[in-house]
Formats: structure tokens, sequence, C-alpha cells
């Protein structure tokens, strides 16, 4: 029950507050990332929400919610590859490369064929160097790139290396000069769907910018399993518990008793051969820590049931 007093898992303590997981919530266009946070902390009756990989105010889709002790886990989750649907407009270019901006530029692009947007958007495909949006998070001087950009300053970032595993156009649609190409997009945590729409219509010498954007999938977490603000208002519930979110995104370390009281209390393990971030799991199913082998001894990436708790 969300809000009421609880059984820890740990123990025979009562707990004031909901039980710690995720929620996938599939974000309205109009709201940012962050107001869905404050609705789901009104909702579940706590501080301790936050969310993994922010998506902007005219994008929608799906937004990935801790929880409580669940937020411990969100930075490793924002790392992982994503998927979207959107809409790219050729033959215009705003301030912010998707609609939410000025106009600066329009150019017809009624001469353009399917053959060379085809071409435009395969030459993006696979490991290439992409210079972030001027309008992103990125800090330049201390300061976000979106404030020095929205007060007129001229903002010029570093390109960075993301991997393009999918970008596919769907349909190519005539609307007076412009061509709107609806496409699908896979790529590596740190791609800006806005530069790719920036980089196709300068490719092919006409501009562009993004006018719709639908985040489909983070990791394993997809559309198919996203709430509305509006079912979570009807009924607040997790998507997943730690637990289970825990062991659907990492793979799963069995420890003996011996073992989850060491990691318990901090003390590193034997290696268990497992590439990468891993879930420590006690013998009663539950997670004690994410962990991850170092050359001889393990490295404790969080600690979700210390000793302490």
């Amino acid at each position: 029950m969300v809000g009421a007093q609880r059984r820890d898992a740990d123990g025979d303590r009562a707990v004031s507050g909901p039980d710690p997981g995720l929620v996938i919530v599939d974000k309205p266009a109009g709201v940012t990332s962050h107001d869905v946070v404050g609705r789901c902390r009104r909702l579940f009756g706590t501080r301790k929400v936050g969310h993994a990989g922010t998506l902007d105010p005219m994008a929608t889709g799906v937004l990935v919610v801790g929880i409580e002790r669940a937020t411990k886990i969100l930075g490793l989750l924002t790392a992982t590859d994503k998927s979207y649907s959107a809409t790219i407009r050729l033959g215009q270019t705003t301030t912010t490369e998707d609609a939410e901006g000025e106009v600066l530029q329009s150019v017809s692009a009624a001469h353009l064929t399917d053959e060379q947007i085809e071409s435009a958007v395969a030459a993006l495909r696979g490991d290439i160097e992409q210079v972030p949006s001027a309008v992103s998070a990125i800090k330049v001087g201390g300061q976000r790139a979106y404030k020095l950009a929205r007060e007129g300053q001229t903002v010029e970032l570093a390109a960075r290396p993301v991997r393009i595993d999918r970008f596919e156009v769907l349909a190519a649609r005539r609307v007076d000069d412009f061509v709107d190409v609806d496409v699908e997009v896979g790529c590596s945590s740190g791609t800006y769907i806005r530069a790719l729409a920036r980089d196709v219509g300068a490719a092919l010498g006409v501009g562009g910018h993004l006018t719709v954007l639908r985040r489909t999938r983070v990791g394993r977490y997809g559309l198919d399993e996203a709430r509305t603000l509006d079912d979570l208002a009807e009924r607040a519930r997790l998507s997943y518990s730690l637990d289970e979110a825990c062991l659907l995104g990492f793979p799963r370390r069995d420890l003996s008793a011996e073992e989850t009281e060491d990691t318990r209390h901090g003390r590193a393990l034997t290696p268990a051969g497992i590439d990468g971030v891993y879930a420590a799991t006690a013998p009663d199913g539950r997670v004690i820590a994410l962990l991850e082998d170092g050359p001889k001894r393990t490295k404790g990436v969080v600690v979700l049931r210390p000793a302490t708790l």
C-alpha cells in the first residue's frame, strides 16, 4: 500500500513509506521529466523519487522512475541503449533543433528524392562522432548549454562518439515545400535525436528539425509496460520491485549466507567471472548489492541492503 507502514524485508522493523522499485511511465507531451517526478512523489507519498534519462517537454514515451532505494540504480539504467520513433521536418531549421524553437530558415525541400533522403540517413548509422544539440544539458564553463543558447550566446560543443544501431526511414510525406520523414532510431546512451535531424537536413542542404519524438524503449523497459500518469493516479503501483528490476537489468550471482553478510558489511568477495555489473543475490532471493569483478576482489557498485539498513 502506498505511503503505509510496511514490514521491512530485512528485519522486523516497521518502516514508513512505499516499497522500493521502478515505475515505467509513458510521459505525456507538454510536461518536463521533473514534473513527472513531482507527480510521482505525491502519488507514492515519498520524496525519494528520481528518473533515468531526461525527456524534453515535447517528447513522449518511456521514462523510468525510481522509488525509494531504487533511485540508487538509476544512473546505471541511464547508460543503457534506447529506442525512439520520430518525425524529421526537412526544409526548416529552428533555434532548438525541434518544434519548440523559433524558425531560423526555410528552404524548399520539394526536390529531394526518397533515395537522397535514405542515403543521408544511412550515412549516420554505425559508430559516429556527433556534435550534441546546442540546447543540451551539457555544461560549458559551469553552465548548461541550453541556458547559454537561450541567452543568445554562441555555444560550441565538441563532437562525442555515439553508436547508431538502427536509423530507418518508415515514410516520407510531402507537405508544401517541406518533407516530413518518419524514422525509427536505436542508439547508445548520449545520442541526441535532435542532432540526427539537424545533421540529416544539413547533409541534404535544406536544414531540418525534429517535430515529433517518442521514446519507445530504455534498455529492457518498453512502451508495452508503461503506465500513464492518469493510470497511476487511479492506482499508484510499481512496475517492478527493486529485486525484479535488478534481476531484469543485470546478470545474477547467487551468494552463500556468509557471502551475503560480507556484502552487507561492505567486504569484498572473490570474483565470479561475470562481465560488467551484476546482481549479488542472497539465498532468499533478495538482491543485496550490485557488484563488479576486479582483478582479485569484487568492487561494490551500490549496496542496496547494507547491514545498517
